[in-house]
């Protein structure tokens, strides 16, 4: 949302200044931003360190003390490295993820119930994970400098399956989802779906509540598994209005085949990523002291080589993803029979949320999915005048 938009205000009547809550949001956001960078600086500097010290050799001669199995010996080390780096981020994980909301008043959590949902997390992970990497060094040890392109495969395999079974198996053990009990907006959102084409497996709420006072929709799945999700704190703060346009702007996701689209630009850059990947690997091993790229000691550099091509790939897939975002704002435009209604929206999920309305424009451009509401209200309103519909 605009600040700069006819002098909007991001609180209530009987709330703070506009200026004292926009710098508060703008401190909110900055500090979640620098959490990140430091988050991503402390994972490069790990990795390096690993090697440089030759504590990953170290490592390689523990696991293989109680195991002469490559494979074992390639688990034990991966999860050695795991475990650390889950010890050393803890700090900042702790105080982005709880510390922080509670300060701003965003998370309904206690630290027990915030520790309990990292550790479901992170066991949820483990299975997951593990049938990835023994894929990955078994490619890894029969295809040479080629392992990328199986790998590649069997990732987006993977990502396909994950998107087609998250809402029924995934999202569950962690929310308690429940049809939709507001008969009127049950009807109204089957009306938009079924107008557009659309087809869901049904309408469901979930209490996102347990966790945080922030409000969100959308749909998830894909093929038979399609659903649309609302939580609870978005029934209880947004107008049915409101709701119809932010699933309405969902549903430009899927009009538009930006799900298709997200899939193939990201199984595009993941073969890309894992191409240039193996080949800087290749080359920076001998620097290192290190001949042979199966060698386990040497795997913390594949990581930082990973960490680098998604740094420097992020710009253009957020660009991407934020030409997206513009693609179903209009969608949702068009298709609302309320469109005041969608612009009020866009200004509720900013306060709701503490999201930045405007931006720096380096930050948004390197790190921001999303338009800047700013940006968002501006060419809604450019579409609704195009279409002689100008909000009051």
């Amino acid at each position: 949302m605009a600040v700069r938009f006819r002098m909007l205000r991001l609180t209530g009547k009987n709330g703070p200044p506009a200026s004292e809550s926009q710098s508060r949001v703008k401190t909110y956001n900055r500090i979640k931003l620098t959490l990140s960078l430091l988050g991503t600086i402390l994972f490069f500097l790990f990795a390096f360190v690993v090697v440089i010290t030759g504590f990953s050799r170290t490592i390689v001669s523990f696991t293989s003390s109680f195991t002469e199995s490559e494979y074992g010996m390639f688990l034990a080390f991966a999860g050695i490295l795991a475990l650390m780096e889950v010890v050393i981020s803890f700090p900042l994980k702790f105080y982005s993820g709880f510390s922080l909301e509670q300060k701003y008043g965003l998370s309904n959590q206690t630290f027990g119930l915030w520790l309990w949902e990292q550790t479901k997390g992170l066991m949820l992970g483990i299975p997951l994970t593990v049938p990835l990497l023994l894929i990955f060094f078994y490619c890894l040890k029969h295809f040479g400098d080629d392992w990328w392109l199986p790998v590649g495969l069997v990732m987006f395999l993977f990502t396909t399956l994950l998107a087609r079974l998250a809402p029924k198996v995934i999202f569950p053990l962690f929310y308690k989802f429940k049809p939709l009990e507001r008969t009127e907006l049950q009807d109204r959102v089957k009306r938009l779906c079924s107008e557009s084409g659309f087809s869901v497996e049904g309408i469901f709420s979930f209490n996102m509540s347990k966790n945080t006072k922030k409000a969100n929709a959308g749909f998830t799945g894909i093929g038979k598994s399609k659903r649309v999700i609302l939580g609870d704190t978005l029934l209880e703060k947004f107008s049915d209005d409101e709701i119809e346009t932010i699933l309405a702007h969902e549903l430009g996701h899927y009009y538009h085949r930006h799900i298709w689209k997200g899939i193939f630009v990201g199984t595009v850059s993941t073969f890309f990523g894992l191409f240039v990947t193996s080949r800087l690997y290749a080359v920076s091993l001998p620097l290192f002291g290190f001949r042979q790229i199966d060698d386990l000691a040497a795997l913390p550099l594949l990581g930082v080589w990973l960490g680098v091509f998604g740094l420097i790939f992020s710009p253009l897939t957020n660009g991407i993803s934020r030409k997206h975002e513009y693609e179903a704002d209009q969608f949702a435009v068009r298709k609302s029979q309320n469109p005041n209604a969608f612009v009020g929206a866009l200004k509720k999920l900013a306060n709701v949320n503490l999201a930045d309305v405007a931006p720096n424009r380096f930050i948004e451009f390197f790190f921001h999915s999303h338009p800047s509401i700013e940006k968002r209200i501006r060419r809604a309103e450019r579409e609704l005048e195009n279409h002689g519909i100008l909000p009051p």
